[in-house]
């Protein structure tokens, strides 16, 4: 023993118990009690009966472990903290789920084998007109609370149908880029944000026979059920591909054979002039979002930047609308080749 109030390291103590700190602080209290060890205040030390005393803390050098008994002081992890954050955060948009609302929504999502389909709440008629669920029991409630039900904006037109999903995966970019159905078209939309007019673009993709609409992950429109109510069915079939970052998703494209036009209504070459200069080479149109356009990275990777020419005095076309447009004239050098 060295002193009283202390405790030399590795002596044996009455009771069976050996305590393993290199020094012991002060320690208030100390009783030796037959049959009943050592009654000592802190943490790191257990007495015969199993629990825990508290008071006595180690030096450091000395292994503390964590509730789950984890060595904390040769935890180690090799990855950075970003990666790992990315991780995370993959993994939750992964089990992400919402709701999509409307006949032809769900309808559509009904019959897509790659939706991963969770519940489907319906009135009777909307289940009537549905038709087949593809084997998913429905919830029969009444289409007056259907929306407070599953939780749907108060203004939301859902026919009485609603069906909660995950998010679709279409696979990588180059892939559909290179071998992807339909003519070699893309569409590119630089934080266009609004739902409504990212779902019309879907439609307007699908109806020219593009082979994906890509976006930034972040910034963007992600697939919600006002979306997929707009697109009519067209999320379900036409991809739309959110990449972590546009500039190299472009940088991609333009690495596959890809000529990316930008459309600026300041540009000073219209749209159908650099279609003539660019004839037979697939094409990724580039769209900014209303009012602040296109990013200045977004502009820089561009190779040309084109104008939808007007005919009246004034006035600038809705981004879904300046799509359809440019998708059309695009489309149309494909099917006339």
């Amino acid at each position: 023993m060295v002193g009283d109030p202390g405790i030399e390291p590795g002596v044996g103590l009455p009771g069976g118990v050996t305590v393993r700190c290199r020094t012991l602080q002060h320690v208030a209290r100390r009783r030796f009690r037959r049959g009943r060890g050592i009654r000592l205040r802190g943490r790191g030390v257990k007495r015969q009966s199993g629990r825990s005393v508290r008071g006595l803390r180690c030096l450091p050098g000395v292994a503390q472990k964590g509730a789950k008994g984890t060595d904390m002081s040769q935890r180690k992890t090799s990855k950075p903290d970003w990666v790992i954050a990315k991780e995370r955060a993959k993994k939750a948009a992964a089990l992400e789920t919402f709701w999509l609302f409307g006949l032809h929504a769900v309808r559509d999502a009904l019959a897509n084998p790659a939706r991963e389909k969770l519940r489907l709440v319906t009135s009777r008629n909307a289940l009537a007109k549905l038709g087949n669920t593809y084997g998913l029991e429905p919830e029969i409630i009444d289409s007056r609370v259907l929306d407070k039900t599953v939780g749907l904006p108060p203004e939301s037109v859902h026919q009485g149908a609603a069906l909660e999903v995950r998010q679709l995966s279409w696979g990588a970019l180059a892939d559909i880029a290179i071998t992807g159905a339909g003519a070699p078209l893309m569409v590119a939309l630089d934080r266009v944000t609004d739902p409504h007019n990212v779902g019309a673009i879907l439609r307007s993709a699908e109806v020219f026979g593009a082979r994906a609409v890509i976006a930034p992950a972040r910034h963007t429109a992600p697939e919600t059920g006002a979306l997929a109510k707009t697109a009519s069915g067209a999320l379900e079939r036409q991809p739309y591909l959110r990449i972590t970052n546009l500039s190299d998703g472009l940088a991609e494209l333009k690495a596959a054979g890809y000529v990316v036009i930008g459309l600026d209504g300041e540009a000073e070459s219209e749209l159908e002039t650099v279609l003539d200069e660019v004839a037979g080479r697939p094409v990724c149109l580039v769209l900014g979002s209303e009012g602040p356009g296109m990013r200045e990275k977004t502009l820089e990777t561009c190779d040309h930047l084109a104008r939808i020419p007007f005919i009246g005095q004034s006035g600038s076309l809705n981004v879904s609308n300046a799509a359809a447009v440019a998708l059309y004239a695009t489309a149309r050098r494909f099917t006339s080749a």
